[in-house]
């Protein structure tokens, strides 16, 4: 376990315990063992940080299924050993953190399978819409459940978006000045005007933002004719989701991203209990 990521499991520990577990005071001293069982099928993912967690509780743990792996109903997850008041002062936080990375690994897996189908050239993306604290373990679990992280932060590269284009005024100068300075600059266009200009001024990725699959194959065309295409990756987003992610897919852009798989997150049905 890493140094930040043991602060930042700490930090939601103590979240939750604050200064201290007045219920679980309550109980005997006692050594108990308990188990985490899945409710619902899913793909599983932040099995490792539940560990931890646990560990830094002083407690024994168990992994009995992987990240990564497709869960069925009442599979057994994970088993854990320990002093009863610890075991239970952590139960919320390693369920909370291990149902939401479950949850967008299985609704990133569910979209990558559609886009698989038919083209195994794209690429699913996350965005930066994720919970504030949360964005290691948001993309992360995109990353298990078969997508790929986009940006982390603001200094990862450059991506020009809307807000800036109306500051700066001209995609040309904006996108050549990056590219002075940048190796990788991505703009974000509205239309296909703009996405010539961007292709042609030197970025690397074009997001065509709120385009339909028709706008997009028409831009793909026209990029062609001006022998642009092949300079430039083009990404897809706004508005796709898993009824017409197919669609987006056919058009042959390299990349999609999609950022309800972290900003609206239906958490996996996952439960621990206590084995008596």
């Amino acid at each position: 376990m890493g140094t930040n990521i043991k602060k930042e499991l700490l930090r939601f520990i103590s979240e939750d315990v604050q200064s201290g577990d007045i219920t679980s005071v309550l109980l005997p001293k006692k050594k108990i063992k308990a188990k985490i069982i899945s409710r619902q099928e899913g793909i599983l993912a932040g099995i490792r940080f539940a560990k931890d967690i646990f560990y830094l509780k002083g407690c024994r743990v168990r992994i009995i299924k992987k990240d990564g792996v497709k869960l069925k109903p009442n599979q057994i997850i994970l088993q854990v050993s320990g002093d009863a008041k610890a075991v239970l002062s952590c139960e919320r936080t390693v369920l909370n953190l291990l149902a939401r990375m479950s949850g967008i690994a299985t609704q990133t897996s569910l979209l990558v399978s559609k886009i698989r189908k038919i083209n195994r050239k794209t690429k699913l993306y996350s965005t930066r819409k994720t919970a504030p604290g949360l964005r290691f373990f948001d993309k992360e679990a995109v990353v298990i459940g078969g997508g790929h992280k986009h940006r982390m932060s603001l200094n990862d590269m450059v991506m020009i978006k809307d807000n800036h284009l109306l500051v700066s005024n001209s995609i040309e100068n904006i996108t050549k000045n990056a590219r002075r300075q940048h190796k990788d600059v991505e703009v974000e266009v509205e239309n296909q005007r703009d996405a010539m200009i961007a292709a042609s001024s030197g970025a690397t990725i074009v997001m065509l933002d709120n385009f339909s699959p028709a706008q997009i194959k028409k831009t793909i065309s026209a990029l062609q004719k001006k022998k642009l295409r092949n300079k430039v990756k083009l990404e897809a987003s706004g508005g796709i989701n898993s009824k017409n992610i197919a669609a987006y897919a056919k058009t042959g852009v390299d990349m999609i991203s999609v950022g309800s798989i972290t900003n609206s997150v239906k958490s996996l049905d996952l439960s621990l209990e206590v084995c008596v």
